[in-house]
């Protein structure tokens, strides 16, 4: 069974991710309104039926700002820790609140979502793999490094969304005042370009099919930058930048190692006849 992944939104505007398989799904922030996150669905053929679960990264408005009006009109669980909900001062109705703790798993379905904290400038910031029949999507967005904890989930990812947040040069005589350049590039602000290909580099997964580019800066970035260096590097991974304005569409990604082994096992068994 192939999971299906999309980006709603992504950037500083707000921040939203599908993960989902054919029966149910999660979002991963909700950080535009819910009409229009209805919207962008509606547009690639993705039912809000299927979300059973809402995971907010940390309480920052570019990805909490939905979360409130999704989850009454719906009546999806939010999954939050107690001091982003607190920080956040997010109005969601208390039975609909479900608390999670670093590395445990969390079943909704057929899918299994491990949370793990990161380095950001938020009260308790997290980032999230989603598994489904043994296919990893990772979403590490709003990361000030690529610490070991990053590293270790992202080399297991079958396909990721990647912050690709500033271009170094472009931040550095670029004109915002120096304390919001020290916090955009400190440890615990964003992934620069160099940073991002660097982990990609360093550490992908031979079977990462899909790398969508995310958080790009409005002011300090331009995605054709962004693709040029990332899909110089590529060889076999798909490389999409997701906008801060629409949707992308929804890829289907698959264990690429599985089908082969079962395509090779379904030739074998017809050899034999």
């Amino acid at each position: 069974m192939a999971l299906f992944i999309a980006s709603l939104n992504s950037g500083s505007n707000g921040n939203c991710y599908y993960i989902g398989n054919d029966t149910e799904a999660v979002l991963v922030d909700a950080g535009i309104s819910c009409r229009e996150t209805e919207r962008r669905m509606k547009k690639i053929n993705l039912s809000m039926q299927k979300v059973k679960g809402i995971f907010v990264s940390h309480e920052h408005s570019d990805h909490i700002t939905g979360v409130p009006g999704l989850s009454k009109k719906y009546q999806i669980p939010v999954y939050i820790t107690e001091p982003t909900l607190r920080s956040g001062n997010i109005p969601i109705e208390e039975k609909l609140v479900c608390s999670f703790r670093a590395h445990e798993e969390i079943k909704i379905g057929q899918l299994s979502i491990i949370p793990f904290p990161k380095f950001h400038d938020a009260s308790d910031p997290y980032s999230f793999v989603i598994n489904g029949n043994e296919i990893n999507i990772g979403v590490f967005t709003d990361i000030g490094h690529p610490c070991k904890q990053v590293i270790k989930y992202f080399k297991q990812c079958h396909a990721a969304f990647l912050e690709s947040n500033y271009c170094e040069d472009m931040l550095e005589n670029g004109n915002y005042p120096f304390f919001l350049k020290k916090r955009i590039s400190s440890d615990n602000g964003h992934l620069s370009n160099t940073q991002a290909l660097d982990l990609f580099l360093k550490y992908r997964n031979k079977n990462l099919s899909h790398l969508i580019l995310s958080h790009l800066s409005k002011n300090n970035n331009r995605v054709s930058l962004v693709k040029e260096i990332f899909e110089e590097h590529a060889s076999n991974t798909k490389i999409i930048v997701a906008s801060r304005y629409k949707e992308t569409a929804v890829f289907e990604i698959n264990d690429t190692q599985k089908s082969k082994k079962n395509k090779q096992a379904a030739q074998t068994q017809l050899s034999l006849f």
